[in-house]
């Protein structure tokens, strides 16, 4: 598609990859805030977007395209020294004079009051975008303010440091308002009180392998890059507090040896875990790593991630005709968006302009662009901290997150009642293939089907992860789960293991308490309507053992990918407790080999299957009771 961004030419020397430079992550920035700003009141206090508003109203959302395009601006006059061709920086004071006069005033200017996150509290989400605005563009606006407008605007900010945030990574909001007011001598016991309490919870939802759970439950999603690392990092890295980098900043090189190997090929980031329709806001923690040093990349391998993700949105159409971010994916798309979601909140895509912090000298823009991990040999990493497995094929490009670890579950949530989270509770996401809508057939999802009411997958409960020289695993259990009739069947029970290896994925359920009656479905990924390779991706499902019946199954809504879907499935009887194997694949390749000469053979001994391979003779053996995980 062609972009309305207007963009420098091609450099395929410096950036054989992806042709993008540091002039056109600038460039990239300056087309989206000229955009934005034709919706901007008079006296420039809100940015009132076009489109359906949010849950929490016109005003906040107003308010929510101030703040967020106020990030983009700041990073790309901040990384410039303070050179605002365009006056970016005028506009954003004279909103911020006119937003604060009267807080909380319905008019046409006044910004929403922050207050508790159960009372239309989206102001403090923005009040941390404000606030780093404001810190990175310190002796270009708010040195030059009159003191009065400073203390207007403080009194505003400190409204997100006395009322309740969301309990996740809604604490690190006060945290960045109150690392701000610090560091123009505005901070106090109440803002040491912010910094503190958001450190202690960060720490607790620390889970190993430079991943954060989002809050204390096990939601691990984008947030871990664009939220959890960004916000400490970011305000060690500015403050220059060498004790608070060194703590964070190891979490965050750690995080970024496995989350670099979740971006495709062509640039695309993995489709999984809510507000996606932030898009290339992926790309931050990997631009905050080159930026601050805290990264295992070189430079030329930070620049191929970021520039991809970058270009993959803008050549697929998720700037529109009229140059603005829409609600989404690739273009709109109604079930990529939550509830929270209004026309301005694509605008956290603006935390990948934190890029620009990095000079036009530095490495990362001068280096030569490096291949990304997934352009390499195939690749399988574990990561049982989180229960994800990543598996990654040289051949396509494609990028596969197994999913055995991470639930969109509050933990003073049960599991009844609560609907199924198609971004969270499917067994496995891609860069190429997003889930299908809750109204339709479930992709990558094994349902028990009792009295016609197929059960949906809540609580995930990892039972570990590992991997060895060319393959991997990981493991979990579910309680089953129906939204009519009763919520659950006493005793019933799935445990789930996949193993993957090259593009093929084996994929074991153990169903166990089945009662007489039920039936067992499960389903492979949800591809386009071709089912040729060059049509697009390919999805197989092959049943190896417990499996009576294949068929294929409608998904009108389609995906974020494709329009209209269809997903391969399997059926069978079952009852009491039964074991069931199968294998998949997702591929790109026009001459990949079917499933059915794959496999060399399949015994199954009680709990426990053992599946030959046919390529080198291998043999994976996997037993419930323990559970054990094999390859050799």
């Amino acid at each position: 598609m062609t972009s309305p961004l207007e963009l420098p030419a091609e450099d395929r020397v410096l950036s054989p990859g992806t042709g993008y430079t540091r002039a056109h992550w600038e460039a990239a920035a300056d087309g989206l805030l000229h955009a934005a700003w034709q919706w901007a009141t008079p006296g420039r206090a809100l940015l009132d977007l076009p489109g359906r508003p949010s849950g929490s109203g016109v005003r906040s959302d107003g308010l929510e395209g101030y703040a967020r395009t106020f990030l983009a601006a700041a990073f790309r006059v901040a990384g410039a020294d303070g050179k605002d061709p365009h006056g970016w920086l005028d506009r954003y004071a004279d909103g911020l004079t006119a937003g604060t006069r009267t807080p909380g005033r319905d008019d046409m200017e006044s910004w929403p009051l922050i207050r508790d996150h159960t009372v239309f509290g989206q102001p403090m989400v923005e009040s941390a975008s404000v606030a780093i605005g404001l810190r990175l563009t310190r002796p270009w606006l708010w040195d030059r303010l009159d003191s009065a407008v400073q203390d207007r605007a403080e009194e505003w900010l400190r409204g997100s440091l006395r009322h309740t945030p969301a309990p996740n990574n809604w604490y690190l909001f006060p945290y960045s308002v109150a690392a701000f007011l610090e560091s123009v001598g505005r901070g106090d016991a109440e803002t040491a009180r912010a910094k503190e309490r958001a450190l202690d919870l960060l720490d607790g939802w620390y889970r190993g392998q430079g991943w954060y759970a989002d809050g204390d439950g096990r939601a691990f999603d984008h947030y871990n890059g664009w939220a959890l690392h960004l916000y400490p990092v970011l305000d060690a890295h500015l403050s220059g507090d060498e004790g608070l980098s060194a703590r964070y900043g190891s979490r965050l090189r750690e995080h970024l040896e496995g989350f670099s190997l979740l971006f495709g090929a062509d640039g695309a980031p993995i489709h999984f875990g809510r507000s996606l329709s932030y898009r290339f806001a992926a790309a931050s923690s990997v631009a905050l790593g080159a930026v601050t040093g805290h990264t295992p990349l070189s430079p030329g391998t930070s620049r191929r991630l970021a520039s991809g993700v970058l270009r993959y949105f803008v050549d697929r159409g998720a700037v529109g005709s009229d140059g603005l971010l829409s609600l989404g994916w690739h273009g709109p798309h109604d079930a990529s968006i939550q509830h929270y979601s209004g026309p301005a909140s694509p605008y956290w895509a603006s935390k990948a302009f934190v890029a620009l912090l990095a000079p036009a000298d530095h490495p990362l823009w001068t280096a030569t662009e490096e291949s990304s991990p997934s352009e390499g040999p195939d690749q399988v990493l574990a990561l049982p901290a989180p229960g994800l497995l990543v598996q990654t094929t040289q051949a396509d490009g494609i990028v596969r997150l197994h999913n055995h670890g991470s639930d969109h579950l509050r933990p003073h949530e049960g599991e009844s009642g609560v609907l199924d989270d198609p971004l969270y509770s499917r067994h496995a996401y891609s860069t190429v293939t997003g889930p299908t809508a809750r109204e339709n057939a479930a992709d990558n999802h094994l349902a028990v089907v009792v009295a016609g009411a197929r059960s949906g997958r809540r609580a995930i409960r990892p039972l570990g992860a590992g991997q060895g020289d060319g393959w991997g695993w990981a493991a979990s259990w579910h309680r089953p789960v129906f939204t009519s009739g009763p919520p659950m069947v006493p005793g019933l029970r799935v445990e789930s293991v996949t193993v993957v290896r090259g593009r093929y994925e084996l994929r074991v359920h153990r169903v166990a308490g089945a009662p007489h009656g039920a039936r067992v479905e499960h389903t492979g990924w949800a591809a386009g309507p071709g089912t040729r390779a060059e049509e697009g991706v390919r999805s197989e499902l092959l049943g190896l053992h417990g499996w009576e019946a294949h068929d294929e199954v409608r998904a009108p809504q389609g995906t974020a990918f494709t329009r209209w879907a269809v997903l391969p499935r399997l059926s069978a009887p079952v009852q009491g407790t039964a074991l069931f194997v199968a294998l998949a694949t997702l591929t790109g390749e026009s001459d990949a080999a079917p499933l059915a000469d794959v496999v060399s053979g399949v015994r199954v001994d009680g709990d426990a299957v053992e599946v030959g391979w046919t390529d080198d003779g291998s043999t994976t053996r996997i037993a419930f009771e323990p559970l054990t995980v094999d390859h050799h």
